[in-house]
């Protein structure tokens, strides 16, 4: 022990039996969180890093491009610069444009057959693949194919199957003596046709998903249900139904936004024919941005598309309680 503690020591020894107060030490200041702020600050540039660029994307790629499509859906425009501010006159156009209409009634029963049909079958072959069945690996890739494959590649074997003089399906028909199928020149026909092939392609990726819930779901839950004297139907109604209702959530949101955005398979396969049997909003979009070169029109049809999706997602947020369940 150093003189100087010594010396301190003894003179507070003294001030304390005196009944002074002790000597006041200078006290250690700290502030608060200053430790925190140097680590909140990585964190913060950590995160600017990794969402900056996706921002950008966003940004440049859908932000940008819905904005001018909405910009120019108030103009008159042909690709090549505005030639006038119009107002609602493209939105009114709509109205009264039946071959619009004739496109949203495809999209709508399009969606309406295709949505809950890929659900049931995205779910079943789930509730297959998830058991003991031999090869399931092999078969969980080959029913997922089709999402690896681009869209107009799946669409070009769709044709390779429909087609209605070359197809393979006419081809078996024909040697069995039965008669052919007008894939293409008949309009009831020709929208089985791409039903089919859309169902092809999007189960597997709904088989996924739900493969995927169907795994975090307990096997003590299924367990119980069988002591209970469940059937195998009463275990599926009333446990993996309702355990899966957040994976099926999900797929609802995205095949209804896909389904009103498909385009690749119905231009390969049919074009939007014959007549307009087959034709869709983005089709009909397409068909006036890029052939008559009536790009506001177009424009405005795809705000409508936008703002359908925007709408039915809200409300599909807005009441479905099962997106929040643990599944």
């Amino acid at each position: 022990m150093s003189a100087d503690t010594s010396a301190r020591e003894e003179s507070t020894g003294e001030a304390a039996d005196e009944g002074g107060d002790p000597p006041a030490f200078p006290a250690r200041t700290y502030t608060a969180g200053a430790g925190r702020a140097p680590a909140r600050q990585r964190s913060t540039g950590a995160a600017a890093g990794f969402l900056g660029p996706n921002l950008i994307l966003l940004g440049v790629f859908l932000f940008l491009p819905l904005g001018w499509a909405l910009l120019i859906s108030f103009q008159e425009s042909n690709g090549f610069g505005a030639s006038g501010w119009v107002g609602l006159a493209n939105y009114q156009r709509l109205v009264t444009d039946p071959t619009f209409w004739q496109s949203a009634l495809n999209t709508a029963v399009f969606t309406i057959i295709t949505v809950p049909l890929s659900l049931a079958l995205g779910l079943g072959l789930a509730v297959l693949m998830n058991s003991v069945l031999p090869g399931r690996r092999v078969f969980r890739t080959l029913v997922y194919l089709p999402m690896v494959i681009s869209g107009i590649a799946t669409a070009l074997m769709g044709v390779l199957l429909f087609d209605e003089v070359t197809g393979i399906l006419n081809k078996l028909l024909r040697e069995g003596g039965l008669a052919t199928i007008p894939w293409q020149s008949q309009g009831t026909a020709a929208f089985a046709s791409i039903i089919l092939v859309t169902l092809w392609i999007r189960v597997g990726f709904n088989m996924v998903i739900y493969l995927a819930g169907l795994q975090s779901i307990s096997p003590e839950l299924y367990e119980a249900a069988r002591l209970e004297g469940a059937s195998s139907w009463q275990q599926f109604r009333y446990l993996t139904v309702p355990l899966v209702g957040p994976s099926t959530f999900f797929l609802l949101i995205m095949d209804v936004i896909y389904s009103f955005q498909v385009f690749d398979t119905i231009f390969v396969m049919t074009g939007g024919g014959p007549g307009r049997s087959t034709s869709v909003l983005v089709t009909y979009a397409y068909e006036n941005g890029f052939v008559t070169r009536d790009q506001s029109y177009a424009a405005a049809i795809g705000i409508v598309i936008f703002l359908i999706t925007l709408i039915f997602t809200a409300v599909q947020w807005k009441g479905n309680r099962s997106r929040d369940d643990v599944g």
